[in-house]
C-alpha cells in the first residue's frame, strides 16, 4: 500500500492485515514475543470452549459491554437486536439473497430510509471505523434500527420478494416505517435523535490532526 513516508511522499510499503500480523507474531523467535503468543493461545482455547458451550460466548459479550459502561437495559436491547437481525437475514436468504454484498446493500437501504445515511456514512458521522455501528448508537438509534429491520422482515414475509431489486424495495419500505417513527419523535422532542456521539474513549490520530488544523486556521 502507499503510505506517507518521512519525506512527506506516499511510497509503496509492505503491510499486513490483522490475521497476517498475528501469524507474524507467532513466527517471531524473540522472548519479547512470548506474552503475545500466550495471549493468542489463551484466546484460541477460549474460542474452542465456546464452540462446545455457546453460552460462554454470550456471557463474554455481556461482560464486554458491562466493562465498557453499557447498562444492562442497553445490553438486553443489543442482544435482542442481534436476534432480530438474524431473523431478517434468514428471510432474505429464503428470498434469493446469497452474497455478502447483497446483504450490505439491503442493510444500507434500511439505514438510508430512516437516517438518511448509509452505514459507512453513519460511521463517519460518529467518527468510528472498524467498530460496530450499533455499539456506538444511543438507545433511540438502536430502537429505530431494530424497528426498520423488524418492519422489513415482516413486509418481506408478507410480500415474498425475490432477488436483490425486489428486496431493495421492501427494505426501503421497512426503513420508511422507522423514519415515520423518527419524524414523529423528533417533532415532539424538538431536536434530532441522530447523534454524532460514540462510545469510544479515544480519538483517531488523523482526527486529532484535522482538529488541530482547524484550530490553527
Amino acid at each position: 500500500m502507499k503510505l506517507r513516508a518521512k519525506d512527506g511522499k506516499n511510497r509503496l510499503t509492505d503491510t499486513l492485515d490483522t490475521k497476517g500480523i498475528l501469524r507474524l507474531i507467532e513466527s517471531v523467535p524473540s522472548k519479547k514475543a512470548e506474552p503475545f503468543k500466550l495471549w493468542l493461545a489463551q484466546t484460541g482455547s477460549e474460542r474452542i470452549d465456546e464452540v462446545f458451550d455457546p453460552e460462554i460466548a454470550i456471557k463474554r459479550a455481556v461482560n464486554y459491554y458491562r466493562n465498557r459502561g453499557y447498562s444492562d437495559k442497553w445490553i438486553e436491547a443489543r442482544l435482542k437486536g442481534i436476534l432480530t437481525r438474524n431473523k431478517l437475514t434468514d428471510v432474505w436468504k429464503e428470498n434469493g439473497i446469497e452474497k455478502d454484498y447483497e446483504y450490505a446493500i439491503l442493510t444500507n437501504e434500511i439505514y438510508k430510509s430512516w437516517s438518511g445515511m448509509k452505514a459507512s456514512e453513519y460511521k463517519k458521522y460518529k467518527n468510528i471505523r472498524k467498530e460496530s455501528l450499533r455499539d456506538n448508537m444511543t438507545d433511540i438509534e438502536v430502537a429505530l434500527t431494530d424497528l426498520g429491520e423488524i418492519a422489513t422482515r415482516e413486509l418481506a414475509k408478507e410480500h415474498k420478494p425475490y432477488g436483490l431489486e425486489q428486496n431493495k424495495n421492501i427494505a426501503k419500505m421497512g426503513g420508511h416505517a422507522a423514519k415515520v417513527a423518527r419524524d414523529d419523535l423528533e417533532k415532539n422532542l424538538g431536536k434530532s435523535v441522530i447523534s454524532s456521539k460514540n462510545a469510544l474513549d479515544y480519538q483517531y490520530e488523523k482526527t486529532k490532526e484535522l482538529d488541530k488544523g482547524k484550530i490553527h486556521h
